[in-house]
């Protein structure tokens, strides 16, 4: 009898926020390359959601691209679900405008996507159209609730990618209302997380080719998006997007844009390249702790070259996030480039999920 009071006693110690705590749903990003392919067959076991970048849509509604079937024959005996993008690429606003605006094309790109989830039996869909004019708000919403019926009357579910937005209002400078503009404004969180099954948020690019150096992600700055979106959709519908990899900020000139132009420029690297090149230039590996993220950085030819990476660490920052706000889980962009040591936080798959 005491060991089972001391039992209960101990149990009512446990914080209330671990009881019944399910694992976050890990969503792995892949694209077709053979670091991916092979993270894939090692790492199978540590993903829940599997989602290929392998389809298109033009402006036309015309939907092109196929599923590796190794791929999707993997994720079927490892019992992975695979929900495969379907993007408007190149991300080019006035493209997505036309076929947002023309309704045999909407029509198109709703029937294409339906036969896609019947005809290689995926658990889903995610639709990643970006560079998406604040203009285009209300069309988008009604494409992605027609193809939301059209995929459920097929037995798929419906996800959409959305761009990173921290606030209401578009920020101070000219490149805030730039992106408010074209890539952040043209999503209604509300009815878009009501229509499909849930949203991913792009916590990711807080600095990019177009701005200073900085980080992908900072926590606070992740935080400031997540929550944001929490305004709009309830914590089981949002997807905490989260990189890999790293970016290294150069000078470049690029005579084909204009003749002699010079200006400030990033390249994405993996992660062992990224450390490889910090370590030929004998630059240390420093860590910030207020933003949960790691930069190395070192003189070439007169100028400075800066590194920010995601490591293990700054993974662990954001799984901890995630678990704190209650997300359904996160989407990782992208298998491949990522520190191995990720797969150490990140866990595997509870037998019989």
């Amino acid at each position: 009898m005491r060991r089972l009071l001391l039992a209960a006693l101990a149990l009512t110690l446990v914080p209330a926020a671990l009881w019944g705590q399910k694992r976050p749903e890990a969503l792995w990003y892949y694209v077709d390359n053979e670091d991916a392919w092979t993270d894939l067959q090692k790492h199978i076991g540590g993903i829940d959601v599997l989602a290929p970048d392998v389809f298109g849509v033009d402006s036309l509604g015309v939907v092109w691209g196929e599923l590796d079937p190794k791929v999707l024959t993997l994720a079927r005996a490892n019992h992975v679900q695979v929900m495969p993008l379907i993007v408007n690429k190149p991300f080019d606003y006035k493209a997505l405008h036309v076929l947002l605006s023309n309704d045999g094309a909407v029509r198109r790109t709703v029937d294409a996507t339906a036969e896609i989830c019947r005809r290689y039996k995926v658990d889903g869909i995610q639709v990643d159209f970006e560079n998406l004019h604040i203009n285009d708000r209300d069309a988008f919403t009604r494409f992605y609730r027609a193809l939301g019926e059209a995929l459920h009357r097929a037995g798929c579910k419906l996800s959409v990618a959305v761009v990173h937005r921290p606030d209401e209002l578009a920020g101070p400078a000219a490149y805030d209302r730039w992106m408010m503009e074209t890539w952040r404004g043209g999503y209604d969180l509300k009815a878009l997380a009501e229509a499909g099954d849930f949203v991913t948020v792009m916590t990711y690019s807080e600095h990019t080719r177009r701005t200073p150096p900085g980080p992908s992600a900072a926590i606070d700055w992740v935080r400031q998006v997540a929550e944001y979106f929490l305004k709009f959709m309830p914590p089981e519908k949002l997807s905490l997007g989260i990189p890999t990899g790293a970016f290294r900020w150069y000078v470049s000139q690029e005579d084909r844009i204009v003749p002699e132009m010079a200006r400030s420029y990033s390249q994405g690297l993996s992660y062992a390249w990224a450390m490889h090149q910090l370590e030929i230039h004998g630059a240390p590996l420093v860590w910030n702790d207020q933003y949960k993220t790691s930069y190395g950085f070192f003189p070439s030819g007169g100028t400075w070259q800066w590194i920010f990476l995601e490591d293990a660490r700054s993974f662990q920052a954001k799984l901890d996030l995630v678990k704190q706000l209650g997300l359904r889980g996160y989407s990782v962009w992208v298998l491949g480039p990522e520190d191995p040591k990720t797969w150490d936080v990140a866990g595997r798959r509870v037998a019989g999920r």
